[in-house]
C-alpha cells in the first residue's frame, strides 16, 4: 500500500543526517528514515531485499519505511550510477515511461513527497570529520554512552592525510551537485537544513520537519553529540594552511 505522505532526507556525509533521523524515528510517527538504498546498485538491491523485480522492491521499500500512521521516510546519500539504477527499478515497478524524470519516478513511488536537503557550509570541517570517522571507525558519539564504531579509541593524530581530506571536500561538493541536479530536473525546491544552524537549534529544526510532514509529536532529546575534538581542530587548521600555501589572497 502506498504511504499517505513521504519524505526523503538527501545528504552527504557529516551533515547531521543521523541526528535528524534518530529524532524522527524515535517519535514513532514520522516514518522509519533509514538508508534503505545505501550504496547498492540494481541487482544488489534485489538480492538484499529478497525480491525479483522492481515491483517487489517498491513494495518492500514502502513496507520498511512506513510507520502505522502512513508516513514513509528514507535518507539517501547520493551515489552514481547506483542511484539511477535504483530509479530504473522503481520505474519498472511503477510501469512509468522513460518520459518521466528521475525525481518524478521517485515521487510516484513515494507519493505526497517532501524533499529535505541537508548540507554543511564549512566543507573543510565536513571532510575532516569524515576522514577521521573513516580512519577511526567512530562515526557517532551517543549521548551518555560514548562513541559508536568498530575500533578502539585512539587519538589518530598520525592519520592526517591532506590528499584524502581534499578528495572528501570534492566528493561532498559533487554529491551535493548530484542531488541538486536530481531535484532541479523536476523543479523541486527542497526544505534545506544547514548543519551549523541545526546544532544551534536542534529542537526547532526537528519541529520544523514534523510540521512539514503534518504530524504532531514531542521532540526527543538529541541522541548524538558532536565528535569534533582538539585533534579535529588541529587537522582543520593544518589543512587550511596547506591548501592555501603561497596564495596572495586567502579565502579563510
Amino acid at each position: 500500500m502506498a504511504p499517505r505522505v513521504s519524505y526523503t532526507i538527501w545528504f552527504s556525509q557529516r551533515t547531521g543526517s543521523s541526528l535528524l533521523t534518530n529524532a524522527l524515528g524515535e517519535t514513532g510517527v514520522a516514518g522509519h528514515p533509514e538508508e534503505w538504498l545505501e550504496t547498492w546498485g540494481g541487482p544488489e538491491l534485489l538480492d538484499r531485499y529478497g525480491v525479483s523485480d522492481g515491483t517487489g522492491l517498491l513494495a518492500k521499500l514502502r513496507e520498511l519505511g512506513t510507520t502505522e500512521n502512513g508516513v514513509w521516510g528514507a535518507k539517501v546519500s547520493f551515489h552514481e550510477p547506483r542511484h539511477s539504477e535504483a530509479i530504473e527499478l522503481l520505474r519498472e515497478g511503477l510501469g512509468v515511461g522513460d518520459g518521466a524524470t528521475r525525481a518524478e519516478v521517485w515521487e510516484a513511488a513515494f507519493p505526497n513527497h517532501h524533499h529535505i536537503f541537508m548540507t554543511r557550509r564549512n566543507k573543510v570541517r565536513l571532510a575532516v570529520s569524515w576522514w577521521r570517522a573513516i580512519k577511526s571507525g567512530r562515526w557517532h558519539r551517543r549521548a551518555g554512552t560514548g562513541t559508536v564504531g568498530h575500533r578502539p579509541e585512539r587519538d589518530g593524530v598520525e592519520d592526517y592525510d591532506f590528499d584524502a581530506i581534499a578528495r572528501l571536500v570534492t566528493e561532498s561538493v559533487m554529491r551535493e551537485a548530484g542531488i541538486a541536479a536530481f531535484l532541479s530536473e523536476a523543479g523541486i525546491v527542497p526544505m534545506t537544513l544547514v548543519y551549523e544552524d541545526f546544532i544551534l537549534d536542534y529542537e526547532g529544526t526537528v519541529r520544523g520537519v514534523l510540521d512539514l510532514l503534518g504530524v504532531e509529536a514531542d521532540v526527543p532529546p538529541p541522541a548524538l553529540l558532536p565528535t569534533a575534538d582538539a585533534v579535529s581542530e588541529a587537522w582543520v587548521q593544518r589543512f587550511r594552511a596547506e591548501a592555501q600555501a603561497g596564495w596572495g589572497y586567502r579565502g579563510w
